[in-house]
């Protein structure tokens, strides 16, 4: 099972959320922090990608090499940074995930992994066909705040729907996701999950 753990607001926190997740084992980590300019975002995205190599230098056996980490921010930043690649949104006007390896192939970095949010089936045709490595599809399952629906669910029927129109692209499950709930992921055919509170320390050591 594939798993893609999401640091959110936490600013410089993802350092050491970024460890802890490389050093069990996390595929992916996507470092989403919108509320930093491009500076401090590139001085975070250069600190955890230096502690990322440090523990992935020692987990070449596993099937990725170790922790991958995805910026959902430019392609330039991310490059620069030492990053692996870039996770991009479903806005309409996003880049594609060919323009991202151009980008990372003009500043001689080496080609990226390029993950898609996708929410609706047409996005993930879209993504698949456009080259995407990974696909994020969701919300799967209703989403709550202190006990308050805020948004609903697509559901486990629209997640394998997802997984058979992405083809050959990993889908990972994202939204409500928890530990109970991801063999149901898995079952509808996700080859993961995804999430931003879903690795908490007691989950993942």
């Amino acid at each position: 099972m594939l798993r893609c753990a999401i640091t959110c607001g936490e600013g410089w926190t993802a350092v050491g959320q970024a460890r802890r997740w490389a050093s069990a084992g996390v595929e992916f980590v996507q470092l989403r922090e919108k509320q930093l300019d491009a500076e401090e975002l590139g001085r975070l995205a250069g600190a955890v990608a230096t502690v990322v190599r440090k523990i992935r230098a020692g987990r070449d056996h596993e099937p990725l090499g170790g922790t991958r980490l995805l910026l959902n921010g430019p392609a330039e930043l991310a490059a620069r940074a030492g990053l692996d690649g870039v996770h991009l949104t479903a806005r309409e006007n996003e880049a594609t995930p060919a323009e991202i390896r151009r980008r990372f192939a003009l500043l001689g970095a080496p080609p990226p992994l390029v993950g898609v949010s996708c929410h609706t089936l047409e996005q993930v045709r879209r993504a698949d066909d456009g080259g995407a490595d990974l696909i994020l599809f969701g919300p799967v399952f209703e989403k709550r705040v202190a006990g308050v629906v805020v948004a609903s669910g697509a559901g486990l029927g629209l997640l394998h729907a997802a997984c058979t129109a992405a083809a050959a692209t990993p889908v990972l499950a994202l939204g409500g996701v928890t530990w109970t709930n991801a063999a149901r992921c898995l079952e509808a055919g996700a080859a993961g999950v995804a999430g931003i509170r879903l690795f908490d320390e007691d989950q993942v050591a």
